[in-house]
Order: structure tokens, then C-alpha cells, then sequence
């Protein structure tokens, strides 16, 4: 496999006239890798991708998809699968129609029974395009970003109205081209689908990168919680700690297993009943939340 990395990107700079969307942005994606780039609201993050997809052209910098420049549609646009946000398939068209259309514009080839059943769309072959809910529509934009099996793949917002059984199944088929060796893309408003997925993640705001790293990374920066209720009254606490609008007590801790040590030998000892316990990490929403803080 070529040690060329998927994605190159050095000082992007995009500029609509006097608004800056994109400033000095630097980063890599290798080969086979799973990479979420997120963003605040409007940090630049559609920008760089419709850079990427080579919908766009930089203001400045250099920019890499496969080792070519992504404008250079003949060689890059056939390796590369692209499920945009919203779909724009022509309604007149049927499902198979519409999937070999796409092949034929990107100029891969596939058997469209197999990419039909990754979606659940067997039964829909011969439906018009206008005659699909939302979540078929949705299926029907992942079946043409993975026909052919392309070695690069972006899925922006893949998941929205998707119920639970879809959405498991286009995991399942994601990680069926991970196992192919794709390499895949993802922007999303689930912040869990990121976090349980992503080997790294780019979290833009202000048209930079706020962190780049592995979800340890991002959330090792922000401190654990433990949150509790108690019984009314109690002993004073061994740990600080502050009491929450629904009465909950909430401890931050740079060191979890220590301080849940303590409290819950505090407990015992005061036979003190921890209402409704959690304790664990830091999540990626939190690390959002706190951008607007810093």
C-alpha cells in the first residue's frame, strides 16, 4: 500500500471576498484511516470539504486527495465516494437508474444486487426516485458513495433520517469498506457516531483547527465527572463539589478512579446512598461546549 497519505492539506486558505472562511489550515488523513472532521457553526468546515471533493478552488495553499489535486476530476473523482447532505437525484429515475448513473459518471463498476442489498433497496429497484420517503432517499445517496468500492469515501451527515435498523446497517457496511482498505470521511451532527468511530478527529472553529487527535485527546484536555444525588441530610462531602439545578451533585476530577475511590468509601463508611451514580469521561459534546469558552 503506498505511504502517500489520503488527504493532504498545507496552509488552505479560502476567501469570500473580505470573510475568511478557511485560515492556514494544515492537516493529513492516511490511507484506511477513519477521520471526522467536525466544526462549531460556520468554522469552515463545508468549505474545506467542498475543497476536498474538488467542488471548490483554495485561495491559497495546497491541497491533496490521493496524491493528486482534486480538481483533477478524471483521475480522482473515480476513486472517490461522495453522499452528500442532501441528495440530487432526478425524480423521474428509479433506484437502479439512478445507482447506474453514478457508476457511469465516476466510472466504477459494481453488481448493482450487491450494493442494493447493503441498503435494503432490493425491493425498490424499479421505484421512482420521487416516490421514496426520506430515509430511502438517504439510502439510496449511500449506495451511490459506495458503488464500486471506492478507495475514498466522504459521508456528510450519512445518518439523518435514518431509524436505528438503518442506520446499524450502513455501519455495518462502513466498516466493511474499512475492512477493504477505504478510507472514510465523516461530518456529522451525532457527535456519538464520532466518538465511538473515529481513529482521529479534526475539530474546526474560526476557520482552524480548535484540536486535532484521537477522542482520548480531545476529551483527556477537559476533566471526568461524577454525578450523584443524595439524601437529605448528609455528611459534607470528601471531595469539592457543586450542587446542580435538579439537586444532583456533580465532582470534576483529573484523576476518576482515585476520587470515585474515595467517594464511594466515603459512602460506605456514612452508609450513604448514591442516587442514580454516573461517573466516566469526558464526552466529545462536552469539548464542543467548552470552544465558546476559551
Amino acid at each position: 500500500m503506498t505511504s502517500t497519505p489520503a488527504i493532504d492539506v498545507d496552509r488552505l486558505n479560502l476567501k469570500y471576498g473580505d470573510f475568511h472562511a478557511v485560515k492556514d489550515l494544515s492537516f493529513q488523513v492516511g490511507r484506511g484511516e477513519f477521520y471526522a472532521l467536525l466544526g462549531t457553526n460556520g468554522a469552515g468546515k463545508t468549505s474545506t470539504l467542498e475543497t476536498l471533493e474538488g467542488h471548490r478552488t483554495p485561495t491559497s495553499g495546497t491541497v491533496r486527495v490521493l496524491g493528486k489535486s482534486p480538481r483533477d476530476r478524471a483521475t480522482v473523482r473515480p476513486k472517490m465516494g461522495i453522499m452528500l447532505q442532501e441528495s440530487g437525484f432526478s425524480p423521474d429515475l428509479t433506484v437502479k437508474e439512478s445507482i447506474r448513473l453514478i457508476g457511469a459518471l465516476t466510472r466504477r463498476t459494481d453488481r448493482l444486487e450487491r450494493v442494493l442489498g447493503i441498503v435494503d433497496l432490493t425491493r425498490k429497484a424499479t421505484t421512482k426516485v420521487s416516490q421514496l420517503s426520506g430515509g430511502e432517499k438517504r439510502r439510496l445517496d449511500f449506495a451511490t458513495a459506495v458503488y464500486g468500492t471506492p478507495e475514498l469515501v466522504f459521508l456528510d451527515e450519512p445518518t439523518t433520517g435514518l431509524d436505528i435498523q438503518s442506520r446499524d446497517a450502513l455501519w455495518d457496511a462502513v466498516d466493511k469498506l474499512r475492512e477493504d482498505g477505504s478510507t472514510i470521511v465523516l461530518t456529522t451532527h451525532y457527535l456519538e457516531e464520532a466518538q465511538q468511530r473515529a481513529d482521529r478527529i479534526g475539530l474546526m472553529h474560526r476557520g482552524t483547527f480548535h484540536q486535532e487527535g484521537t477522542v482520548a485527546e480531545l476529551t483527556r484536555t477537559l476533566p471526568a465527572v461524577i454525578r450523584f444525588g443524595l439524601p437529605s441530610p448528609a455528611p459534607a462531602l470528601p471531595l469539592p463539589g457543586k450542587r446542580e439545578h435538579d439537586g444532583k451533585f456533580v465532582i470534576e476530577t483529573h484523576l476518576l478512579q482515585k476520587d470515585l475511590h474515595t467517594l464511594l468509601r466515603w459512602a460506605q463508611d456514612n452508609a450513604v446512598e448514591l442516587r442514580d451514580l454516573e461517573a466516566g469521561p469526558t464526552r466529545l459534546d462536552d469539548v464542543f461546549r467548552a470552544i465558546d469558552n476559551d
